[in-house]
């Protein structure tokens, strides 16, 4: 299966824009989403007890399981904003709906940026008639390029599978590159397919391909306000629900797209050179080997390590120790840049020179064995780099 993310497959029915409002400084910062009829629509949100406006509107009109259009602008997060937020995030479904004539309950509205601000409503008021009229079939990177923050590239992926009859398209786009942390980062993920799923299934699918990705990857262990991931099923390329045996090929494709869109936020971290995967063997669970992953995902340590381009298993040893999951560091083996460079308790031989040459990689794996089962998880993060301080110490000022 063929992920495809420099320009988005189109599934039927689905239009998007980008454009500018005023919200940036200069480029596009309004995005819209629409189906052309009511969609079956799943959410993940945030675990933060912090929620931005948008979150908790977005949680009420899902409650009937359908939705028709997303709204997303940048620039401004609309949290911690109070009741003046929650009746913003509530107007902007209206002006959107009342462009479409569609109801209120069926547009859901996000936000990403600056937290504490209240919503400039002039700009996105006057934004929405012009994203409306905007709408295309092919307004894929419009809308991605619209929903930046410090992302420095656009994040697109999609797919098409056969299924017993008809092909169908998943279409997602993204944004994340700092505050990236699982159960959800600050980022954003938007999936449109043309299969018809029935709703109970699309949550169920969506959890599956959230669980796999969005919350497998970390930039700086920070949960924001309003990480959010929506999923829209229109039907249009069917027609009819899908049967069991196509629900399991349709997670594989909502699977690669997720995946995709999350490895792009990675390798985009805020100031990041290198794209990092650790990945980790040999455990007794799956979410043992997950939290492994993420305690050296997670490393200020580890990840200077890459971008200095120093094979330091000793810091990726630590990180393994205070994970909370028992290891007997006897049985542990670890390989970077695909050289052994620990094992049977205690370092192995290495070329110094092969593996600084090595870790000039654009991508570096980190493999980790702990020696206890045969379960495995993968956890994707970035080098930790000068430029992510000087981005975060600049953000509001």
């Amino acid at each position: 299966m063929t992920v495809k993310e420099d320009v988005c497959y189109r599934p039927e029915g689905f239009r998007a824009s980008g454009v500018a409002c005023g919200l940036k400084p200069e480029g596009r910062d309004l995005a819209l989403i629409t189906s052309d009829r009511p969609a079956a629509a799943a959410g993940v949100f945030t675990t933060n007890q912090v929620q931005a406006a948008p979150i908790r509107v977005n949680m009420e009109h899902l409650a009937d399981k359908t939705a028709q259009a997303i709204v997303i602008n940048s620039k401004n997060a609309n949290a911690c904003t109070g009741e003046q937020g929650l009746a913003d995030a509530r107007l902007t479904a209206r002006d959107v709906a009342g462009e479409l004539d569609i109801a209120t309950e069926n547009v859901l509205v996000n936000s990403t940026g600056v937290i504490g601000v209240p919503l400039p409503m002039e700009n996105i008021r006057s934004g929405i008639p012009t994203a409306v009229r905007e709408l295309r079939d092919d307004g894929w990177a419009d809308a991605s390029a619209a929903i930046m923050t410090t992302d420095t590239v656009p994040k697109m992926a999609s797919v098409r599978i056969r299924l017993d009859g008809p092909v169908v398209t998943i279409c997602g786009i993204a944004k994340g590159a700092g505050m990236i942390a699982p159960d959800m980062a600050t980022m954003l993920g938007f999936v449109a397919t043309d299969a018809g799923v029935a709703p109970h299934r699309l949550e169920t699918c969506l959890r599956e391909a959230v669980d796999r990705s969005f919350n497998c990857i970390t930039v700086d262990g920070d949960t924001s306000t309003n990480d959010t991931v929506l999923l829209l099923a229109n039907g249009a390329a069917g027609e009819r629900p899908l049967s069991t045996a196509e629900v399991a090929t349709f997670q594989t494709g909502l699977n690669a797209v997720c995946g995709s869109l999350a490895r792009q936020i990675a390798r985009d971290g805020e100031g990041a050179t290198k794209l990092i995967t650790v990945r980790v063997a040999g455990a007794a669970s799956t979410h043992e080997a997950r939290t492994v992953g993420l305690s050296v995902g997670n490393s200020n340590l580890v990840k200077t390590a890459v971008f200095g381009r120093d094979p330091n298993w000793g810091r990726i040893l630590c990180a393994i120790g205070y994970a909370g999951v028992p290891v007997d560091p006897d049985e542990v083996s670890v390989s970077m840049a695909g050289i052994p460079i620990y094992g049977r308790g205690r370092g192995l031989p290495y070329d110094t020179d092969e593996a600084i040459r090595a870790l000039t990689a654009d991508d570096v794996d980190i493999e980790i064995d702990l020696g206890k089962g045969n379960q495995s998880a993968t956890i994707y993060t970035c080098d930790l780099t000068y430029d992510y301080v000087r981005i975060n110490a600049e953000y509001t000022t």
